[in-house]
């Protein structure tokens, strides 16, 4: 799903910055107001954590969710569905003093946010945008190529990648390095623009590439090379949708997402 923000040039970098300036006072601010009542933070309810994006009703309930929880949403809504699942797997899987990394991570998504405000402290968000590191506390967001990074083997016990396959990235290469990176028993969570039908997306092209919107063969595919490289599925593919809750206004599009978990042999 693309990210919301404004067309083009320098409005979009200070729309970008305004965005994360002040998602990361907010989590200050709360982590602040809950160390002061005390008690533990309320869990997200049981979901699956390989699922599809069925209704927008699904996405609703995500959003309605993540308020009850005191999560800040993403602005562009239905990102707020697969962003929860994903934090919902790395809370089931991995303790708050191991690595975290949101791989093709904006400094303004939710993921890293979320899981800062459960207590999570070594967190990592690369991305081949960044020209320099910057720090939010615990959350270093450094430049880095999620097909090859400069981490050492099993260093991670989770790491997410949020709507970012879909956009050029060569899927072999980017599974042989999350396998590389996590240790025995960590979780790799993707999710990705999917459709039962995809829409003809001929001739069109978002962020550089061909935009792509990945169909129930490109996603068996996935899923065999993962296997390929000690990435299990956690739980039962779907492939079906009953509706296109998400659209993409600039590009004319209306689709909708999958997320996907593995387990790292």
């Amino acid at each position: 799903m693309p990210e919301a923000a404004p067309p083009g040039g320098k409005p979009r970098a200070i729309a970008k910055r305004g965005l994360e300036q002040a998602l990361w006072t907010r989590v200050r601010v709360q982590r602040w107001l809950e160390a002061r009542r005390g008690g533990p933070r309320p869990r997200p309810d049981a979901r699956p954590a390989t699922d599809v994006l069925s209704t927008r009703a699904d996405w609703e309930a995500a959003v309605a969710e993540c308020r009850r929880l005191r999560l800040p949403l993403h602005l562009d809504r239905p990102k707020n569905w697969d962003a929860l699942g994903a934090v919902s797997v790395v809370l089931d899987t991995a303790s708050t003093d191991e690595r975290v990394l949101d791989a093709g991570a904006a400094r303004y998504s939710p993921v890293l946010p979320w899981l800062r405000l459960y207590g999570y402290f070594q967190l990592f968000g690369n991305n081949l945008e960044f020209t320099r590191t910057h720090r939010h506390g615990p959350v270093t967001f450094e430049y880095g190529d999620i097909t090859a990074t400069d981490h050492p083997a099993g260093s991670f016990a989770a790491i997410t990648c949020m709507s970012v396959i879909e956009h050029g990235v060569p899927v072999e290469p980017f599974l042989k390095e999350s396998s590389r990176l996590l240790r025995s028993g960590g979780v790799l969570v993707i999710s990705t623009d999917y459709d039962r039908n995809p829409p003809d997306t001929t001739g069109k092209v978002a962020y550089g590439v061909p935009v792509h919107i990945f169909s129930p063969e490109d996603i068996r595919q996935l899923v065999e090379l993962a296997a390929g490289v000690g990435l299990r599925l956690r739980g039962e593919l779907r492939l079906d949708n009953a509706e296109r809750p998400v659209h993409w206004k600039r590009i004319g599009l209306d689709y909708t997402c999958i997320l996907l978990t593995f387990d790292r042999d």
